[in-house]
């Protein structure tokens, strides 16, 4: 048995189900994934805790589960948040070479990165990431990894995340008494983006797009460097209310037609297919095309799309990204979604699940798995020491957890 240091574990809390991933480092510095475990929550709504029980259930549940699968006891994890309050920003920090030989060191970095959190807060916000996007060495610009030049000047251009403060000592309170105590905080879209993503995504410029039951989050990275992230208060679960309004049957049924007969763009249908409910369930009665319930969902998915496309727009990246949109989360398996996607953004598109992981792949080799096996994955970079070599590079680069405590 490994030691309990040698376990990573990421800690995925949905709005309508909670993934825990276990993995465990092999030789030449790989992952095994060595447990998993998954619950179903009401606790939250659109990303946001509203039930403090439920949460705790989900999350105890979700962690029996994950110790089951692995065999080992857990008590420590890397967890995301998300939710319509996370939001980012530019600064830049300025600070002169400590050392008197001019060479710059770590401790020149951190002091650029604590100059670029000098921006004005909201009473009830807090950062919760600062990630370097490149750094000025007096006035060559563009400079990734400055550790070991010399200069009299060390400017960095930084993103910093902001959360809602109420938010997360909530979310924080919740997975304290399920018995877990949170390594590290990231946002959700950051997470997915690392189990997804490689290199040359990166270097190259994307947008990942990750669909959650009620939450949408963007995060978008150029010359291997995170840009900007958000999170949009709407997903895949209003594509079912939609269904359900519009066969007029149950949430849960107009769930189980989605996840069957389900598809994001209507044209591929043939009009002559259609859908009897009560194959579905016994109690329902109907019978529907199945280019009508396309319809239905072509028409909720291409609203989310075009709100993550008025964001690109604004940011003038709607038509500046090479290696295009990758779709990732519960909705990015919608059939026909990537088709839909590429019509709206008139970029490459994919799908993005996690890969490159050894042991139950089978499990985790999912788009719904993005997020939890992102959080895992900056566990293992974390503890290994990654990060220390490229600080905007592979790790996005090492995303800087601000969090302070989450006792109440």
């Amino acid at each position: 048995m490994a030691k309990k240091e040698e376990f990573f574990v990421g800690l995925d809390i949905g709005s309508n189900k909670i993934c825990v991933v276990v993995g465990q480092p092999e030789e030449g510095d790989t992952v095994k994934v060595i447990g998993v475990g998954t619950s179903h929550v009401t606790g939250l709504r659109k990303g946001v805790v509203t039930e403090i029980e439920e949460t705790v259930s989900g999350i105890s549940e979700a962690i029996e589960l994950a110790e089951r699968s692995c065999g080992f006891t857990l008590d420590h994890a890397n967890a995301n948040i998300n939710g319509g309050h996370i939001h980012s920003t530019v600064s830049r920090g300025v600070v002169a070479v400590g050392r008197a030989d001019q060479e710059i060191t770590k401790n020149d970095l951190n002091r650029a990165e604590e100059a670029a959190q000098a921006i004005q807060v909201p009473p009830n916000k807090e950062i919760i990431h600062v990630i370097p996007r490149q750094f000025v060495i007096d006035n060559q610009e563009g400079v990734k990894d400055p550790l070991g030049m010399t200069g009299v000047r060390v400017e960095v251009e930084a993103l910093i995340v902001t959360l809602s403060q109420q938010v997360q000592k909530t979310l924080g309170k919740c997975v304290t008494q399920a018995g877990i105590k949170i390594d590290d905080l990231i946002v959700s879209p950051l997470a997915s983006a690392k189990a997804v993503l490689d290199k040359k995504h990166k270097e190259l410029g994307c947008a990942v797009i990750d669909i959650g039951a009620e939450t949408t989050g963007l995060a978008i990275f150029e010359e291997d460097s995170l840009l900007y992230t958000n999170v949009f208060p709407i997903g895949a679960s209003s594509v079912t209310n939609d269904i359900a309004i519009g066969l007029r049957t149950s949430v849960d049924v107009a769930e189980k037609v989605k996840i069957k007969y389900g598809n994001a763009y209507h044209k591929d249908i043939p009009e002559k297919e259609k859908v009897d409910l009560s194959v579905i369930d016994i109690k329902e009665e109907g019978v529907f095309s199945k280019r009508h319930i396309a319809e239905i969902s072509e028409a909720r998915m291409e609203e989310i799309f075009k709100i993550v496309r008025d964001d690109l727009k604004r940011l003038k990246k709607d038509v500046l990204l090479p290696a295009g949109i990758i779709l990732t989360g519960g909705g990015a398996k919608l059939e026909g979604i990537d088709v839909l996607a590429k019509d709206c953004f008139k970029l490459p598109v994919e799908i993005g699940k996690p890969h490159s992981l050894n042991g139950l792949t089978d499990k985790v080799y999912d788009p719904t798995m993005s997020t939890s096996v992102g959080l895992m994955l900056y566990a293992f970079e974390e503890r290994i020491g990654f990060s220390g070599s490229n600080r905007t590079g592979d790790m996005i680069s090492k995303v800087r957890g601000i969090f302070k405590t989450f006792l109440p």
